[in-house]
């Protein structure tokens, strides 16, 4: 681990300690709290163990063109490294920021994202089960990230309102996303079964779900109530890496993941559709029904509504915009590539996922 590395007089590993407090006291995340440990890390060892109050602008640039040119790290990658850096010299070294903010940072790839048609995200999730459907299903039907669907807790879902409350969403910022009445009886379901999870653990002498600390502390009962457990908890009880107590944490992404692969495949659909690209099969769907750009942005949560225009180039590529010369010359449409239909107005997003468990004939997609 980061902390064990050494130099003359221990001073990185006291460095990353107080790197490690600071992360922990700003609240960011446990896989945000390894991922800058490890950059600072990795930063320190390769200016052969200098400490960073020794080094600077230069010595920074360095590393972060050795991740480019020599590594071939991505672009969002090299970033990530340097936003670690950076924070090391701001927040653990009080460093003044003037340098700092001459360094050049990689221009990120603009990329348009994939997406999946209406009919290939039912094929999607009519070979999913369980959990696993449910979650997918949510992320379509709301536009959740994955880390946001996994963390779901039970007091975050207003059956009332038919709204789900996204307390971590990215940037530390709430939004609130339409709950889908599709889902509501299999949601409920999966309450019930954290209740019996909880039920089980405080019997076992447990019952504790994982929690920020700092919520703990004001709270201690907090993490043995019902309102704060998770809606997808894991299935086995594990030892938290920051405080060593045993708790019910959420399930992992990777489940998801894996699960989700394996639909797509057994779909016979060839795009490489991973759970984020049901969020971006979210936005585009609901652009394409003619909602505001505007709202997509509020239901995404992102900060800026430029990242939100990025969907509204999917929907200018392909037969949608441009006909192709090889219809004109072969007169009429190219099966599988019919003109768009008239977009429907103003649907309820819940109709989106209506009908998913509807099983589709099988049948080969190919790649946009």
């Amino acid at each position: 681990m980061a902390e064990q590395a050494s130099v003359p007089g221990g001073r990185p590993k006291r460095l990353l300690e107080q790197a490690r407090e600071k992360l922990r006291a700003m609240h960011y995340s446990y896989r945000t709290e390894q991922t800058y440990l490890d950059w600072m890390k990795r930063y320190i060892l390769f200016h052969g163990k200098r400490h960073p109050r020794e080094m600077g602008a230069q010595e920074i640039e360095a590393f972060v063109s050795h991740l480019a040119n020599d590594r071939g790290v991505s672009a969002s990658t090299q970033t990530q490294a340097l936003s670690a850096v950076l924070y090391l010299y701001r927040h653990v070294l009080g460093s003044e920021v003037g340098w700092i903010e001459g360094i050049s940072r990689a221009k990120k790839s603009q990329r348009v994202p994939i997406v999946l048609t209406r009919e290939e995200v039912a094929a999607v999730l009519a070979r999913l089960e369980g959990r696993e459907r449910l979650m997918a299903a949510l992320m379509y039907g709301t536009g959740l990230r994955v880390m946001e669907c996994v963390q779901l807790r039970v007091q975050s879902i207003d059956f009332g309102y038919r709204q789900i409350t996204v307390l971590n969403g990215k940037g530390a910022k709430e939004r609130f996303v339409p709950l889908p009445e599709a889902l509501i009886p299999e949601l409920k379901q999966c309450i019930v079964e954290s209740e019996r999870l909880l039920t089980s653990d405080k019997a076992d002498g447990f019952g504790e779900v994982s929690m920020p600390e700092s919520l703990v502390r004001k709270t201690p009962s907090a993490p043995f109530d019902l309102r704060w457990w998770y809606v997808f908890p894991s299935s086995q009880r594990s030892r938290d890496p920051r405080t060593g107590r045993i708790k019910r944490h959420h399930i992992d992404p990777s489940v998801l993941q894996k699960s989700m692969r394996a639909a797509v495949l057994a779909a016979r659909i060839g795009k490489r559709a991973t759970p984020h690209t049901l969020r971006h099969s979210f936005a585009t769907h609901l652009l394409e029904a003619g909602y505001d750009i505007r709202t997509v942005q509020a239901l995404l949560g992102h900060r800026d509504v430029k990242t939100t225009e990025i969907y509204t180039h999917v929907l200018q590529r392909g037969g949608g915009a441009v006909r192709s010369p090889v219809d004109t010359l072969l007169g009429g449409s190219v099966a599988g590539f019919a003109p768009r239909t008239a977009l429907v107005s103003q649907p309820t997003i819940a109709s989106a996922v209506q009908g998913w468990h509807d099983p589709l004939p099988e049948t080969t997609h190919h790649a946009a």
